[in-house]
């Protein structure tokens, strides 16, 4: 497995940071963000928050007043949503993010 991981460009072991991230069940941007996490071998706490208004008020209030989904954090800083992500990704920012402890 960790053959496949290093030709995939994957580096699970190497991951240390707490990644947490608020979805609906539906929403195509949740399921690509997650799918990207996946895709990183990244394990993350995953807050289904459909139709609950106290969990949203809570990430509405962890985000800067952002009520859309996906809103994803990294060692309890918040990141954004999924383009946001994919941006860092694109722009090799990410990676060295995952490799941070959580303090």
């Amino acid at each position: 497995m960790q053959l496949l991981n290093r030709l995939l460009g994957r580096n699970p072991d190497a991951v240390k940071a707490n990644v947490e991230i608020y979805t609906w069940q539906a929403c195509p941007y949740c399921i690509r963000a997650k799918l990207l996490l996946w895709w990183k071998g990244v394990p993350f706490q995953e807050y289904k928050i459909d139709g609950d208004e106290t969990a949203r008020a809570k990430m509405t209030e962890r985000s800067n007043q952002r009520r859309s989904v996906p809103q994803i954090f990294i060692n309890d800083r918040h990141i954004g949503g999924c383009d946001d992500l994919y941006a860092l990704d694109g722009q090799g920012q990410l990676d060295p993010l995952l490799i941070e402890t959580a303090s």
